[in-house]
């Protein structure tokens, strides 16, 4: 056909084109003034989704201190881009208003939630996994030596990654636990 095929008639090719007078008719002064919200980003730091164990890259980019968007990483090998629906909107884990942002403690056989400060809540941590450690030791066990503790175990979640969970498991071991566990092989 002449004039380039059917192809060269179709509308939206002579529209992108700016053919046909209607691809100022697409356009709006608000659109033009868009901008993408990565233009105007002070920095760009590469790291992992932390949903699950797949590991899908992404650029996070930062504006006066505060994540302005979060897309996937092209270079990435595992996810070339690509995020799924969870990796997508992790950019609520830091800036969504309902986000936890403070220790809440309820005492035994309490109702209520009351705000702690992080240090006294570290304390408290660390003084029930000692006690617990102590009051739960076994040396031996049915004769032989087992060095290890049946009161504390360890459920690691998918948001947490690799060397994360190899820090979890080393410390659990460390304590003498054997129960240690992830929720990527349950």
């Amino acid at each position: 056909m002449a004039g380039g095929g059917w192809l060269a008639r179709w509308p939206v090719i002579r529209q992108l084109r700016g053919q046909d007078g209607r691809g100022a008719a697409a356009r709006s002064a608000r659109t033009d003034a868009l901008r993408p919200r990565v233009e105007e980003a002070d920095s760009v730091a590469r790291s992992v989704c932390p949903y699950c164990a797949v590991g899908c890259g992404q650029l996070v980019y930062v504006k006066d201190g505060a994540v302005t968007q979060i897309e996937g990483d092209p270079d990435s090998p595992i996810s070339r881009g690509r995020l799924c629906p969870k990796g997508s909107a992790s950019k609520q884990l830091v800036t969504h208003a309902g986000r936890q942002t403070t220790v809440l403690y309820r005492r035994p056989y309490g109702t209520e939630w009351e705000p702690l400060d992080l240090g006294t809540a570290m304390d408290m941590i660390a003084d029930r996994v000692a006690r617990t450690r102590r009051d739960t030791w076994q040396q031996e066990y049915e004769g032989k030596v087992v060095r290890r503790t049946l009161g504390i175990a360890g459920l690691g979640g998918a948001t947490l990654d690799n060397e994360e969970n190899y820090l979890m498991k080393k410390l659990y071991t460390a304590l003498g636990a054997v129960q240690v566990e992830n929720q990527a092989r349950i």
